[in-house]
């Protein structure tokens, strides 16, 4: 991009009120689908952007649509804002110090993630207001990324068909270009149904539907030796049947979460675990229904989107921390180990060095550990050229989902960036609307690899968005 000290300076004019966003956010975590006040904040700040507001997009009430500009192409910037259960923790503080309420906590830093979106979102309006272009940017604030398939829904709707390209990011020990590799995967409610009976007096009369279940279990832990080593099968027990242990149980649940490489190899694993189900249910004369709530596709790679964020890493240079930053990222180090350090630089490719915070820009031939976790952004890939972005938020070592990550999330490093990567986005959506040439490239790779492999939704026709899945 030839101005980019433009486009960066519409980001700087306006970072104190998306900063401000992103800690207004921090201190309501809110689960999956239950993100109302985090996208009202979202929806209030679209508003006084100017955006023209699409709510309830895909008929989901914690999603919400923003869109500027007039004809051309049309840009779309993904964010998020869910938390997670079981991270609260107190900003600022260096040790494990829970906030009282519900233990919830932006572990992952999706108040970073949906802020630093709109504030991109929101320099290219500007943008195109300042310059007369013609093309469109959109905000997608996107509910549920843990574990709840948003975006899966979303694009089963239709409402990214009409997008040129995506772009995205999420928080990181490093700043670079995301190596677009992730798992399939599917979150999958087993039931057992057997029969009640008193478990002294009756015993032979009942069929124990937590029996089915801790079979399955049992099987799906051998399955692990026979399965691909990319593949990941984790599980939880929703329902244990009550507490009464001289009660034969009559019902059971547990969500089985089934994660591999790609759709087909997915498709394959899920079978064998409904086997083993089958099987349990089988040995123990008991009956099983299951329920998908939620899929999500890996994610597909875009080499002309992914080239033209790496030029605007190169130009901006990493995020500009000073020593007060590397001081309380030395503090959250000391909370960590030395193989949670170790896997932070060998996660992104990087060779290991005495500093605590980013101090370069991951280069395009980084050899990175693969992602081994699953993304919703996986079915937006699919449907539209798609590149994803590493901010640097937090510590080196950090690990995703603690909370030492939530205790970062409202620090001024974690501020600095956000405004960096949010500079980067922007960049790269102006690179796509003024260059003709880039964006037909990151159209002809995309055509080029669903042509071999056509997208089918991995979620069931008949499965609704579970938005009471957190209440």
């Amino acid at each position: 991009m030839q101005n980019a000290e433009e486009i960066w300076s519409l980001v700087d004019a306006k970072q104190e009120q998306f900063i401000q966003l992103s800690d207004r956010v921090w201190g309501t975590p809110e689960l999956c689908y239950g993100e109302f006040q985090s996208c009202a904040a979202h929806t209030e700040m679209l508003e006084a952007q100017g955006f023209r507001i699409t709510r309830n997009v895909a008929g989901i009430p914690t999603a919400v649509m923003g869109e500027a500009g007039e004809g051309g192409p049309v840009i779309a910037i993904l964010g998020e804002y869910d938390a997670l259960p079981g991270l609260s923790q107190e900003a600022g503080v260096a040790e494990q110090r829970p906030l009282p309420g519900n233990g919830f906590g932006h572990g992952c830093g999706h108040n970073l993630l949906g802020s630093a979106s709109l504030l991109a979102a929101t320099a290219v309006k500007d943008y195109l207001e300042k310059n007369g272009i013609k093309g469109r940017v959109r905000y997608y604030g996107c509910p549920a990324e843990e574990g709840g398939a948003a975006k899966g829904f979303m694009a089963r709707a239709g409402v990214f068909a009409d997008v040129d390209a995506a772009v995205t990011w999420h928080p990181s020990a490093f700043a670079g270009v995301y190596e677009p590799v992730s798992l399939a995967n599917t979150r999958i409610d087993f039931s057992f149904t057997g029969r009640a009976s008193h478990a002294a007096a009756a015993p032979h009369l009942g069929r124990s539907a937590l029996d089915a279940v801790e079979l399955m279990n049992v099987g799906v832990n051998y399955m692990r030796e026979h399965m691909p080593s990319d593949a990941r099968v984790h599980y939880a027990l929703l329902d244990a049947g009550g507490i009464a242990p001289n009660v034969v149980q009559a019902h059971a649940k547990v969500r089985y979460l089934i994660r591999a490489r790609n759709l087909p190899e997915l498709t394959r694993l899920i079978e064998r675990v409904r086997k083993i189900a089958d099987g349990a249910a089988l040995m123990t004369e008991t009956t099983v229904q299951t329920q998908v709530v939620s899929a999500v596709s890996n994610l597909l790679g875009n080499t002309a989107l992914e080239k033209a964020m790496h030029d605007n890493l190169q130009r901006l240079g990493p995020p500009p921390f000073d020593d007060a930053d590397r001081e309380f990222a030395r503090k959250i180090q000391a909370t960590l180990s030395e193989e949670d350090i170790e896997s932070s630089f060998r996660r992104a490719g990087m060779p290991m060095k005495d500093v605590p915070l980013c101090d370069e820009i991951i280069p395009m031939d980084a050899k990175s550990a693969p992602m081994m976790g699953s993304t919703d952004v996986g079915d937006v890939s699919w449907v539209v050229p798609t590149v994803q972005a590493r901010g640097s938020t937090y510590a080196i070592g950090t690990p995703g989902h603690s909370w030492q990550l939530t205790a970062q999330g409202k620090m001024p490093a974690a501020h600095k960036g956000m405004v960096h990567v949010a500079k980067v986005m922007a960049g790269t959506a102006v690179d796509v609307l003024r260059d003709e040439v880039l964006l037909a490239r990151a159209k002809a790779d995309h055509l080029t690899k669903v042509s071999r492999t056509p997208y089918v939704c991995p979620l069931p026709a008949d499965i609704d968005p579970p938005i009471q899945m957190s209440a």
